[in-house]
């Protein structure tokens, strides 16, 4: 819960001042290292990027949770944030958890009228071959709350918690771990089931691939009816990744990289060095996925730091290592984007309203 509720009630991490080079050259030895340890921070720690896919995913979230003011122990409808990796979903709920989080701390305080820390969002990850205690451990050890005992016993921990503390929103991150072989399905949807049932909170699930694997349909025979009662119970989100194919999506592509260059901390950046010097570049080593956009340009600022070069190029930017997944496409976009067969520029340059 610490790391949590740091990340929900901390202040907004600050920009670092961008110092030109005579006033980096100016600085004592100690005082330069610090001031580019903070940069390095900053540079990994960029976002979240209010996107328009962002946007639209906080949208549909709010339209369930909001909903959900059922009375007594009626069961809530669910999410399920459901899309490929590197699209950055994971780091859109915890926003949007964070968001929700301030938001009833607003209304209600923090603390319940009982004397409790108000816990208004929790946020677990689960790892491979978890199973109901698992995950019941997994949320009394949130809640700071001992983890011996049965699945019942910790089940009814938890629950206690979630009343005292408040709580309505559960995000559980990675729950295609709970999705096994064939064989294991049933108990996986019994255990989704059982979560809708005991916990009196809105269940917000991320994972990759889960729709495909036959949780949302009407099970893989007749006699399933677990899966039908979870799909009818659970609705499905995703994020889209950038694309080129047409105008709109060029230039969010490009509203993109705006947003990103005035955070870059770097001597020499420039407007435009990102949007305009480095637009099909960037689109075809990340392929549109958010995450290996923003780790190519981490690891790019952190080499132009090292080496003094204080700003991004393509010759920089060779030398930096990107996800299998990115480098594995990059050829075939590359090849295309050379050859004048895709572009990531917009025929107008000038982008809409920027996102924050």
């Amino acid at each position: 819960m610490p790391g949590w509720l740091q990340l929900a009630d901390g202040p907004d991490r600050v920009q670092p001042e961008r110092l030109t080079r005579a006033e980096l050259a100016n600085l004592a030895p100690r005082a330069l290292l610090r001031h580019n340890d903070r940069r390095t921070v900053w540079h990994a720690n960029i976002g979240p990027i209010q996107t328009p896919q962002l946007l639209s995913l906080h949208e549909d979230l709010a339209e369930i949770v909001e909903s959900n003011r059922h009375d007594g122990d009626k069961a809530k409808p669910a999410a399920l944030v459901d899309a490929y990796p590197g699209l950055g979903k994971s780091t859109a709920v915890r926003d949007y958890g964070k968001t929700l989080h301030r938001k009833q701390i607003a209304l209600g305080g923090q603390t319940t009228p009982d004397g409790h820390r108000r816990v208004p969002v929790i946020y677990i990850a689960l790892t491979g071959n978890t199973h109901i205690r698992g995950l019941n451990a997994s949320i009394c050890r949130f809640y700071g709350l001992p983890t011996s005992g049965d699945a019942d016993t910790l089940a009814e921990r938890a629950v206690d918690a979630v009343l005292s503390m408040k709580t309505v929103v559960f995000i559980i991150d990675d729950v295609h771990f709970l999705a096994g072989s064939r064989g294991s399905s049933m108990r996986m949807a019994n255990q989704l089931k059982y979560l809708s049932n005991v916990f009196p909170v809105t269940l917000i699930y991320i994972g990759v691939g889960v729709r495909q694997r036959g949780i949302l349909r009407e099970g893989f025979s007749p006699q399933e009816t677990l899966f039908a009662q979870f799909g009818r119970r659970t609705t499905p989100l995703t994020l889209r990744p950038f694309t080129i194919e047409d105008e709109p999506g060029r230039v969010e592509w490009r509203t993109l990289l705006l947003t990103i260059e005035r955070q870059l901390v770097l001597a020499d950046s420039y407007p435009g060095m990102l949007a305009d010097d480095l637009s099909d570049y960037l689109y075809a080593r990340s392929t549109g996925h958010f995450a290996s956009l923003m780790a190519l340009i981490n690891r790019g600022c952190l080499r132009a730091i090292r080496s003094g070069r204080e700003r991004l190029d393509a010759e920089l930017m060779d030398q930096v290592k990107n996800d299998a997944a990115a480098e594995d496409a990059r050829q075939e976009l590359a090849a295309a984007i050379e050859a004048g067969l895709l572009s990531s520029r917009p025929s107008a340059r000038k982008p809409p309203q920027k996102p924050k």
